[in-house]
């Protein structure tokens, strides 16, 4: 998800009241700030409007402050643009804080962060700790001291630095000071304790790496240089003679080894995140009920342990079974996932009780299932029973925390329905850990084969707010606001992805362990992670319910501290990480991302210089994970055919006349057609011939869509992918943003440029694979010693 007013300008810090302030983010352009700018603002929904909507409002702008709430940002052309106050009221009510009156909540807010001896939660550097802000009541400052408490029970005293007061609690005067920790504490999971007047005060310390691990070999990371590329794959649009209708983690494995004896080091897959199990089934990856536990949909039941211990007739049903899903598992060419899940359940369902709720087998087979499993289990149980929203639920199944889930959860089997529902709740938790078998069974394949990243997971901005993350983790979301983005020229209206938002506030007071949680069970699967929206870890577009796209504001979170986190997960699993920063970023992020070891994201259609050329390939920036497109993006031989241009226009989506739309895509693509010929990869009339003719000779076409990617491989971007549709042709973009029944999103399958469709099979088999394997060649040959790929 990508808006090119995606400018993370404001600090990054979080709330004062709140947060510790030992995890600033570095601090970027305060053109994003918590006060009204400037006259010559334009208002929220992108019409000229001054800043006077503020006037006489300077306690609220300093209590939006106080809270990281936005009352003004940089748009599109850097010009600022007021948030209207009732925007900042509402982001406000959500974070917590009663706005009715500024005065009161700001002195409140202030007087909560004297009363507080510690931040809720210390995420610092191992290396280079920041210190800690604490309050002591000043009778007692001549008797505090301070030391962290190990995760193996040993204690390492530290040294705290007091100034002036600060002010007063229940009439008491109040001092600052600050803790500082040594460099070279263990990282993970510690307690920083704080001991002034004979009271005790404790906050979780979590001591974190300096950086993400690298996947070259380097004498330190900060020098790793080697480059690696891989396929990028919407699993779902591929399939193979032994997959039901559409991908599976089968093939998952099987395109891992495929590719690894290629050469490939990565395999990006579609976000592989639950849906709820119910009909009809969810298409869109990114919209998950949760994104901690996996899909079934994907699950081969051929695989499992149940389906090779069954009886012969068990085995001929779901044979049968898996023969009605490739049947109709496509309808009028697109996928029909309800067909899919229909039969795929129906197969599960009789080998779960077929083989008396599982066999025990597989690597987690025979374990307990833990709470978030169990919860999960829960809601996919009653979601089957009750609907996919919890919101919709009878009352006292809401509250994940209320005495009716409590029975449900602890299977009191008293009655036929209650014993129906602990079985369902057994049969999700089955589905989980053979989902996990198969997962783990691709990543060791892609490692065996050689690859040193391996399957690479994209993990969505936010989940649906009626699924299981939201009912079970409610408390830390911002369940009255959705994800999105301000108006821009591209979406003029805004955007409302309608996926609730983190609290920054409760994220803290948790000890962030909602996103740990979720990071890590993510990386648990896999060598690696695509954070879809990376900007989003510095600030999000909060939209509250019924404002309207256009009637948001930014709510900023603790970048430094999320980073740090995503860096200790990464370095626990030996995990890539990359970040899709798409947009307007600036300079400050991209060097927060850079600084942490996190790859950036490059898409050779956004890479421009200046003027507006195509930016050569010497001047890519190196750590950055490049592609020619995205699933949200034209595709290698539709921008060069102008399919983007004719289907945006046939469904009204475009913001100027057809014909300007028509003239700025042939003088881009000419652009690219010429820097194409500049490098030897087309002949040199190639670009006359873009400027002026819509459709362009087959063979062209093709020569540059391989071309793309050939300048790819020859820039400066340490990571390379290529997609099977670009591979052969296929016109067609995954997802169409602003659509939803328009276009038939997340439904399309991989075809060729004849419009047949591509199978596992012809990828691995196909010629026109083979050369775009060839072309992006030199890549493997720039690792340490390495001359050939791995194929034998």
């Amino acid at each position: 998800m990508t808006s090119a007013t995606e400018r993370p300008d404001q600090p990054a810090a979080p709330p004062a009241a709140t947060a510790a302030p030992t995890a600033a983010a570095p601090s970027t352009a305060a053109s994003s700030t918590a006060g009204p700018s400037a006259g010559g603002a334009v208002g929220a929904g992108g019409q000229p409007g001054p800043a006077s909507v503020w006037s006489g409002l300077g306690d609220l702008a300093a209590l939006a402050a106080e809270f990281g709430v936005a009352t003004s940002y940089d748009g599109q052309d850097g010009t600022p643009v007021t948030v209207q106050p009732t925007a900042v009221r509402a982001a406000l009510g959500l974070l917590g804080v009663d706005p009715s009156d500024p005065a009161v909540a700001l002195a409140g807010a202030r007087e909560a962060r004297r009363r507080r001896p510690l931040p809720p939660c210390a995420v610092v550097r191992a290396q280079a700790p920041a210190p800690v802000a604490v309050h002591v009541p000043d009778a007692a400052a001549d008797a505090v001291t301070a030391e962290a408490v190990l995760a193996g029970g040993e204690s390492v005293p530290l040294s705290v630095g007091l100034r002036g007061t600060v002010g007063e609690v229940d009439g008491r005067a109040v001092r600052a000071g600050t803790v500082d920790l040594p460099s070279g504490l263990p990282l993970g999971d510690h307690r920083l304790r704080l001991s002034f007047g004979g009271s005790t005060a404790e906050c979780p310390l979590i001591v974190v790496p300096e950086r993400v691990p690298d996947f070259a070999a380097a004498p330190s990371p900060a020098e790793a240089t080697g480059r690696a590329w891989g396929w990028m794959i919407q699993l779902y649009a591929l399939t193979s003679a032994g997959s039901w209708g559409m991908g599976d983690y089968a093939d998952l494995a099987t395109l891992a080894e495929w590719s690894a004896r290629d050469g490939a080091d990565v395999l990006l897959v579609n976000p592989l995140h639950a849906v709820a199990p119910t009909f009809p089934v969810e298409p869109s990856p990114y919209s998950p009920a949760s994104r901690r536990f996996v899909s079934p949909l994907y699950l081969r039941p051929e695989l499992t342990p149940e389906y090779r211990h069954a009886s012969e007739t068990v085995r001929a049903e779901v044979d049968r079974l898996a023969g009605v899903a490739r049947r109709e598992g496509t309808r009028d060419g697109l996928i029909d996932r309800d067909a899919v899940w229909r039969a795929k359940l129906a197969a599960v369902e009789l080998l779960f009780t077929s083989s008396g709720g599982g066999t025990g087998d597989g690597p987690a087979g025979g374990q307990e299932a833990d709470g978030a499993l169990r919860d999960f289990a829960l809601w996919c149980a009653l979601a089957e029973r009750h609907g996919r929203d919890w919101r919709t639920w009878p009352e006292d199944l809401r509250d994940p925390a209320g005495p009716a889930v409590d029975a449900a959860r602890a299977g009191l089997a008293d009655d036929a329905a209650r014993a129906e529902l602990a079985e369902r709740v057994a049969f999700h938790v089955w589905l989980q850990r053979r989902c996990d078998d198969q997962l783990g069974a691709a990543q060791a394949a892609a490692r065996a084969a050689g690859m040193r990243v391996g399957v690479v997971h994209d993990l969505a901005v936010g989940v649906d707010p009626g699924g299981a993350d939201a009912w079970a983790m409610r408390g830390v979301l911002a369940t009255g606001a959705s994800v999105g983005a301000p108006p821009d020229g591209f979406n003029q209206q805004g955007q409302d992805w309608g996926l609730p938002p983190w609290r920054p506030d409760v994220l803290a007071e948790s000890g962030y362990a909602p996103f740990r949680a979720m990071v890590a069970a993510v990386l648990s699967r896999g060598g690696g992670l695509r954070v879809d929206h990376i900007l989003g870890l510095f600030r999000l577009w909060w939209v509250p319910d019924g404002a309207g796209a256009a009637g948001g504001t930014f709510v900023r979170y603790d970048a430094e501290a999320l980073l740090g986190l995503l860096a200790l997960e990464a370095h626990r699993a030996g995990a890539l990480v990359v970040g899709e920063d798409l947009g307007t970023v600036e300079p400050s992020v991209a060097e927060a991302l850079d600084g942490a070891g996190i790859f950036g994201s490059s898409v050779l259609w956004f890479e421009q210089a200046a003027d507006g050329s195509p930016l050569p390939p010497g001047e890519y920036r190196a750590r950055t994970m490049a592609s020619v497109t995205t699933h949200d993006l034209p595709t290698a031989a539709g921008f060069l055919e102008g399919e983007h241009v004719r289907v945006r226009a046939r469904l009204g989506l475009l913001a100027r006349t057809d014909e300007q739309e028509r003239a700025a895509w042939l003088a881009e693509r000419a652009g690219l057609m010429r820097l194409l010929a500049d490098e030897g990869l087309v002949s040199p009339p190639a670009g006359v011939v873009a400027a002026e003719e819509d459709r362009l000779d087959p063979e062209l076409r093709a020569a540059a869509a391989l071309g793309l990617h050939v300048l790819l491989a020859r820039s400066r971007a340490r990571i390379v992918l290529v997609a099977p549709g670009d591979a052969f042709g296929d016109v067609r973009q995954p997802n169409l943003p602003g659509t939803v029944d328009s276009y038939p999103n997340w439904r399309l399958p991989v075809v060729d440029d004849a419009g047949e469709r591509v199978t596992v099979e012809r990828l691995i088999t196909d010629p026109r694979s083979r050369r775009m394997v060839e072309a992006l060649g030199a890549i493997t040959a720039d690792r340490a010693g390495a001359t050939t790929t791995r194929r034998p």
